[in-house]
Order: structure tokens, then sequence, then C-alpha cells
């Protein structure tokens, strides 16, 4: 009876999240403060149900509870207990009620740290949440419901997959989903903003720890991920450009430029709807890599299996959140105004070529992603696109991006002359040249140098 309490815990959380989604925003609307105060015990009582029912399917992983079939497929007695634990999201259910086990985790830190925000904006921040959660809880039981039972369950499991045997599955999902989901609560932010229709500085300062703290963990979780592929032999060593690895890598992309023009939007007023359009397109960008993942759709070493039915339900789910976000953004991104302006030469300046160059290589990875879905649809077959066209045109972007990053460390905010800045750039450009062209000469010879040269170009 045991799994049936977890499945309960999540139909109950779902009644949770319903009610987190609608009520504290019709409260909103009407500037009922009974209905906003209803967000944060929903998104409390929601945590507690999401984990009560992982508990319970680790406790079936733990005690070898078979008759569970995501058990029964992904584990056997002989499974080291370590292992047994990470197997509870080894495999799509599992690693699916992890999403929204954090999910609701980010969500209560929101309702935590949500008291010094402006009651109607916490609301509708919550409010956004609640929708998201919504819609991962559904799919859930729907198409994912990891405590199905098997009868009669069998003698033993069938063990989990040996490559998945390894300390990196204990550390490289959940870090991986910490960064994925936490991109959720600027995407809330964000829609909050725009059914507000006012950004201040005010909300960059509290969105930009938020988007840190995702980055941070994706970014540990990518640089795992990496290490654990390096030595695992067949998984393409430190980075493949397989198309699950661009799925993490994408958010990452957005959510970097993100971080930045936060950073401008606090201190200057400016790039308002540019910062709103980035930190929805980072968590879509999220969604996107969930669908890549749970639909089968592209061949990765890293996929789940196919499943039509999964594919088409979080295709759906991505057309809502996304499509829903852009089309408020269409209509009210006009609102916001910038509060200044600045000159070509500022650090403003470089700090917007610098998202337009990472958006570019988000969208050079995005293409090459994609492109075999989009040749397959019209007829022309299902090419693969591999490493060389990754690496040629994912430089393009990136070597201008490495210059105009040196360029704004020393650039002034507002305005600042050019002879200003080739003054300010004597220094750093002179140490650069001893590091990296004179010193490499010295130690290493000619051959030495360019093979400096080529590590950096290449």
């Amino acid at each position: 009876m045991i799994p049936e309490f977890g499945h309960f815990a999540l139909i109950l959380a779902l009644g949770l999240a319903l009610i987190q989604a609608s009520v504290p925003l019709l409260g909103a609307v009407r500037q009922r403060a009974d209905l906003m105060a209803l967000a944060r015990p929903m998104a409390v009582g929601q945590f507690v149900f999401v984990a009560a029912a992982f508990v319970v399917l680790a406790h079936a992983f733990y005690v070898d509870d078979f008759s569970v079939r995501y058990v029964a497929l992904n584990s056997n007695t002989a499974l080291p207990t370590p292992y047994k634990i990470a197997a509870v999201w080894g495999s799509h259910e599992g690693s699916l009620l992890l999403w929204i086990l954090i999910l609701a985790g980010w969500t209560l830190g929101v309702a935590s740290a949500s008291r010094g925000l402006p009651e109607t904006f916490a609301a509708r921040v919550l409010g956004i949440l609640g929708l998201v959660s919504v819609g991962m809880l559904l799919f859930t039981l729907l198409t994912s419901n990891p405590f199905d039972r098997v009868f009669p369950p069998p003698v033993d499991g069938n063990d989990l997959n040996p490559l998945l045997q390894d300390p990196g599955l204990v550390m490289h999902p959940p870090l991986l989903y910490m960064g994925y989901v936490g991109l959720s609560v600027p995407f809330a932010f964000a829609v909050a903003a725009l059914m507000t229709g006012s950004l201040s500085s005010a909300w960059a300062r509290w969105t930009r720890p938020w988007t840190v703290g995702a980055w941070m963990f994706l970014t540990v979780g990518i640089a795992l991920g990496s290490w654990w592929a390096y030595y695992e032999l067949g998984w393409g060593g430190w980075w493949f450009w397989d198309p699950v690895e661009n799925a993490s890598f994408m958010p990452w992309l957005a959510a970097t430029a993100l971080i930045h023009s936060l950073a401008v939007t606090e201190r200057r007023g400016i790039f308002k709807s540019w910062t709103l359009l980035l930190a929805i397109a980072a968590f879509s960008l999220s969604l996107l890599g969930t669908f890549l993942v749970r639909s089968g759709i592209l061949v990765s070493v890293h996929a789940f299996a196919s499943d039509p039915a999964r594919g088409l339900f979080i295709l759906l789910l991505l057309s809502a959140i996304s499509g829903g976000s852009l089309l408020l953004y269409a209509v009210r991104a006009r609102r916001f105004r910038d509060e200044g302006g600045f000159r070509p030469i500022s650090r403003e300046s470089f700090l917007l070529i610098n998202n337009v160059l990472l958006m570019a290589a988000t969208a050079v990875v995005l293409l090459g992603t994609l492109y075999p879905l989009f040749s397959d649809a019209l007829g022309f077959g299902k090419p693969s696109v591999g490493p060389p066209y990754f690496n040629i045109a994912f430089l393009i972007p990136m070597l201008p991006l490495a210059a105009f990053v040196g360029l704004g460390m020393h650039a002034y905010w507002q305005k600042m002359s050019a002879s200003v800045l080739l003054r300010r750039l004597r220094t750093p450009a002179a140490v650069a040249l001893v590091l990296g062209v004179v010193l490499p000469w010295l130690l290493f010879g000619g051959a030495g140098m360019m093979t400096m040269v080529g590590v950096i170009v290449g």
C-alpha cells in the first residue's frame, strides 16, 4: 500500500498547485489580500506532498519493492545501496519526479524569500510557478506515473544500466536539474512584471540572485557531466555536441546573457524589454531541453526511450508556457521604456554586444540541434549534424565575444572616449602579449606558441 500513498501525494500536490496557479492570480486582479495570501501555504503544502512522494519512491528502491514497475526495471537486490537511491532518478519517471521536487523546492524558496516584495507581485510570481507545477504534475500523473504496479511482481529486478552505476549519477542529474528548473524563477518574475506592466531597478535586484543561483547550479552540473562523459568510454569525450548536451548548454548561454543584462537594468534602468525576453528565453530553452530528452525525437546517448504520447504532452506544455509568455511579451513589451541612454563607447554598449553574441551562439547551437527535425519534416531525411559544424559555426560569435569581454571590463558606464579606453587597455594588453605570446615563445619555441594559438582559437 505504501506506493499508493506516493501516488495519492502527487494527486494532492496537483490539487494544491491548481489552487496556487489560480486563486492568487485572481486575488492580484481583484486586489484581494485574502486570496493572494493563499499562495505561500499552497507552495509549502505542494512541496511537502511532492517530497513525500519522492521519499515513498526512494523507500521502494531501498526495500527492493519489485511490485513497483519502475523499481523492477531499474534496480535489483545486488545493487549497492547508494546506487539504489540514485536509481530513483536513473530513468524517465523518477527523473521527472526529481524535476518536480526541485521545482517545488525553488517555489518554496521564493515563497519564503518574497515577504519583502509587493504583495500583488509576489502573488503573481507564485501563481506563475504554480502553473508550471500544474503542467509538470499532469505530465507525470497522466503519462509517467512512477508508482505503477506490476503483478505478479518479479523475484528480482532488471538492474540499473551499468553506465549509470557511477558516482556521476548521484551528483550530475540533481545539480543539472537545479539549474534547469531554477530558471523558472526569473521566468516567473518576468511574466509577473509583464502582467503588472511596470519594471524598475528593484525588479532586477530581486531577480538577479535567483538567476545567478540557477546559473551556478547549471554550470556545475554541465561541468560534472563533461567529467563523467570523459571517463565513461563511448560517451564522446568532454563534449561531443550531443543533442541532449546542447539542450543543457543553450539555457546556460541564455542565462549568462540574462545575468549581464540584469546588471545593466539594475544599475542604469535600461535594456528592460530585452532582459524580460532573455528571462523567457532561458526557461523556454530549458523546457525545450526537457522535450528533447523526454520525447526521444532526436538520437542521443543521454535520451530516454521514445514515447510519442510523452513527446506530444511536453510539446503542448512547451507551447502553452513559452507561447503564452511570448504572446504576453508581444502585447506588453512596449510599456517598458528605458530610463536613459548610453554612448557607443561605454560599458552598456559592450554588454549589449556581449548579449547579442551570446544569443547568436545560442542560435547556432539551436539550429544545429533542430536541423535534423526540420530536414526530416520537409522530406529530406534526417541528417546528423556533428562536431565539425558546431566547432566552426560556434567559433564565429565566440571569437569577437572574447575580445569584447576584455574591452567591456575596462569601459566606463554611460560614456567614454576612445582615447581614454585605449590608455586603460595598455597595461592589460601588454600583460596579455607577454603571457600569450612572448612567454610561450621563450618556453616552448615557435611550435609551442603556435600550439597555444591553436588551442585558444580552437
